[in-house]
C-alpha cells in the first residue's frame, strides 16, 4: 500500500480527553477516532491490526476443532427471560420494543442464544461434542466508558461455546480453550497470566482470566512470587500479616466524636491492625453485621458470595436495629447474624462500645461475640499467600480473555437436552470462552511503546515494514523505491511505502508514530554507495545492506 492512498489522519498533540497510552497513540497515529462516548470507529489501520488478530483467533480455534457461525446481535427477550438474566442484567442492557411491541435486546453475550440452538438441533450423544464460536459485535451500555478501545459500549468478541455429554467432555475443552488461550496471546506478543476469577454473572462452576499487565487496566490481580498463584482480587485468598499480641483487660475508652478506624487509631496511636471495622449491611430485608481488621477492606463480591445480594444500611437504620450511630458499633451482644473475616478469629481487638463517643478495648472472639467465619476482605500487597506464605504482590492488569465452566446453568432452562446411551434426556454440559480482539490490540501498545510512538509486535502490526524514501523528488530513489516495493510485495512481504512529497522529518515522525516494526530508509547518500538503511523499531538498531539484499534481509 501507498501511503499517499491511504487514509492516515496522523495528530500531533494528544486528545484532550484521552489518559490511557493506548488511547492516546491510537488517535494520533490514525487507528480510530471516536463517534460518541464508548464508540468508535476503527480506520485502514486500525482495522488491518484487527484482522490480523482475527486471523490468529480463528486460525488457534479451528486446531481445537471449533466451527464458526455467525449469531444476531438482536435478541428475543423471551430467551433471555427463561435463564432469568433478563431481570437480574440491570442498565448494562440495550432494550428496545419491536414494531409489534415485542420486547428485544442487543446482545452483549450470547449464551442464551447459542444453547437456544443447541436445544433445537441436538438430540443425541451422538451429536456430541461440538464446539461453535463466532466473531461478533457486542453492545453494553456501559456508565463510565473510558480509556479508549478498553472500555466502549459496542465491541467485538470472540467468544465460544463448548457442548458436552459429561463433565469429562468439559474439563477436556475447558483445558483445550486454555491452551489455545495460550498460543494465542504468545503469538500476539503479549505479557499475560492465566488467574482464578469470580464467574459474576456469567455463573457456572469454575472461572479463569486471562490478565496483560498495564498501568492502565481497571482489574487488580494477586500474584505469589514464591507459588506462582494468581487470582483475581475479587476472588484472591490471603492471609493478613499478624499482629504483636496484646493481653488488655476489657474496658472502654471514651472516644469522642472519633468514629472511623483512622480516627481511633490516631486518638489512640495504635495500629488499625489493632481495630474491628463492622458494618451494616442488609441481606432480602435482613441485617447482617458484616466484620473485618481495620486495616483491611471488606470485599463486597467476597461477602455476596456469602449472605447473598446486599447493600449498606441507611444512617436511620443502623441507629434502629443497633441502637447505637454508625461508628460506635461493635460486635459484643449482638443479637444479628455477624459474619467475621477468618483474620479476627485470634487475637484482642478495640471495637465500638455499641454507645455513642465510646470504644471497647479487649474484644475477642468466642468470648464476646459468636460469628460465621469467611475471607471476605480484600487481599493486598503485604498479605500472605495461603498455600505457601510468601506476600503477595497486587498488579494492575486488563482483561484481555476468559474462560467459563458452565456446566448446566444455560442447558436446562432452555431445555438444551439430549439422549444418552441408555435413551435418558440429559441436559448438555457447556463452556464459554471469550477474548476481547480490541483489548489485544490496546493491551499491545500498553505494553510496548515509546515516547515516539507505538511499537508493534510483528504478528498483529499493520503493515510488516515501511519503506520510506527521503527525497520523492530524486528519480533514482524513486526508481529503487518503486523496485523494492515491487519485490517486498512479491515475497508475501506486506509493505507500506511513504511515497509523499514531505520532509525527511515528517516521514522519520510518521513512521515511528505508526510503529510498522521494520524500517526500510532510502537516504541519497547511501543510495549513491549502493546501500540502504534498515531499522528495528523496537531496538532502534540500523544496518545498512546492499540494495540486492534488501529483500532477503526483511525476509529473515
Amino acid at each position: 500500500m501507498r501511503f499517499s492512498k491511504m487514509f492516515i489522519p496522523t495528530l500531533r498533540e494528544a486528545p484532550s480527553d484521552a489518559e490511557a497510552i493506548s488511547h492516546i497513540l491510537m488517535t494520533r497515529a490514525g487507528y480510530v477516532r471516536q463517534l460518541a462516548s464508548g464508540l468508535y470507529i476503527f480506520l485502514p489501520l486500525g482495522w488491518r491490526v484487527l484482522n490480523k488478530i482475527n486471523a490468529i483467533l480463528k486460525e488457534e480455534m479451528e486446531k481445537i476443532g471449533a466451527q464458526e457461525i455467525s449469531m444476531p446481535i438482536l435478541h428475543p427477550a423471551e430467551i433471555w427471560q427463561q435463564t432469568g438474566r433478563w431481570d437480574v442484567i440491570g442498565d448494562e442492557m440495550f432494550r428496545l420494543k419491536d414494531r409489534t411491541g415485542r420486547d428485544m435486546c442487543l446482545g452483549m453475550t450470547h449464551e442464551e442464544i447459542m444453547t437456544w440452538l443447541a436445544s433445537k438441533e441436538i438430540r443425541s450423544y451422538r451429536d456430541l461434542p461440538q464446539t461453535w464460536y463466532q466473531i461478533q459485535t457486542k453492545l453494553r451500555d456501559e456508565a463510565r466508558p473510558k480509556s479508549g478501545i478498553l472500555r466502549t459500549r459496542e465491541f467485538s468478541m470472540k467468544d465460544s461455546y463448548s457442548f458436552d455429554a459429561s463433565d469429562e467432555g468439559l474439563e477436556k475443552n475447558y483445558q483445550l480453550h486454555a491452551d489455545a488461550y495460550h498460543k494465542i496471546f504468545s503469538r500476539c506478543g503479549l505479557k499475560f497470566m492465566q488467574v482464578e476469577s469470580d464467574p459474576g454473572m456469567m455463573g457456572g462452576a469454575t472461572s479463569h482470566e486471562f490478565m496483560a499487565p498495564s498501568p492502565a487496566g481497571e482489574d487488580e490481580v494477586a500474584i505469589c512470587p514464591g507459588c506462582g498463584y494468581s487470582a483475581n482480587v475479587e476472588l484472591a485468598l490471603s492471609v493478613p500479616v499478624k499482629t504483636e499480641p496484646k493481653d488488655w483487660n476489657k474496658e472502654e475508652v471514651h472516644t469522642p466524636e472519633k468514629r472511623t478506624v483512622k480516627e481511633v487509631s490516631n486518638f489512640l496511636k495504635l495500629s488499625p491492625a489493632y481495630f474491628i471495622k463492622s458494618i451494616l449491611v442488609i441481606a432480602d430485608k435482613t441485617p447482617v453485621l458484616a466484620m473485618v481488621r481495620g486495616d483491611q477492606d471488606l470485599h463486597e463480591k467476597k461477602l455476596a458470595n456469602v449472605i447473598g445480594i446486599h447493600r449498606p444500611a441507611l444512617k436511620t437504620e443502623v441507629k434502629e436495629i443497633l441502637g447505637v450511630e454508625a461508628g460506635f458499633i461493635g460486635p459484643a451482644g449482638q443479637t444479628i447474624r455477624i459474619v467475621a473475616d477468618n483474620c479476627l478469629k485470634e487475637g484482642m481487638y478495640i471495637s465500638g462500645a455499641n454507645k455513642p463517643h465510646y470504644h471497647t478495648k479487649g474484644i475477642k472472639a468466642g468470648q464476646d461475640f459468636n460469628a460465621e467465619w469467611h475471607d471476605i476482605h480484600s487481599a493486598k500487597s503485604g498479605d500472605l499467600c495461603t498455600k505457601c506464605g510468601n506476600p503477595l504482590g497486587i498488579e494492575r492488569v486488563i482483561e484481555i480473555g476468559n474462560i467459563f465452566k458452565l456446566g448446566t446453568k444455560y442447558s436446562a432452562p432452555l431445555k438444551a437436552v439430549f439422549l444418552d446411551e441408555e435413551g435418558n434426556e440429559k441436559p448438555i454440559i457447556m463452556g464459554s470462552y471469550g477474548i476481547g480482539p480490541a483489548r489485544i490490540a490496546a493491551a499491545a501498545i500498553e505494553q510496548s511503546n515509546d515516547k515516539d510512538g507505538i511499537i508493534w509486535p510483528k504478528s498483529i502490526a499493520p503493515f510488516d515494514a515501511e519503506l520510506l524514501p527521503l527525497n520523492m523528488n530524486d528519480p533514482k530513489t524513486v526508481k529503487i523505491a518503486e523496485k523494492l516495493y515491487s519485490e517486498l510485495s512479491a515475497r508475501g512481504i506486506d509493505v507500506l511505502m511513504d511515497d509523499r512529497a514531505e520532509r525527511a522529518g515528517v516521514k522519520f515522525k510518521d513512521a515511528d508514530l505508526i510503529g510498522i516494526p521494520v524500517q526500510i530508509i532510502l537516504g541519497e547518500k547511501n543510495l549513491k554507495e549502493g546501500l540502504v538503511e534498515i531499522k528495528n523499531r523496537k531496538t532502534k538498531e540500523a544496518v545498512k545492506v546492499k540494495i540486492e539484499e534488501v529483500v532477503g534481509k526483511v525476509k529473515g
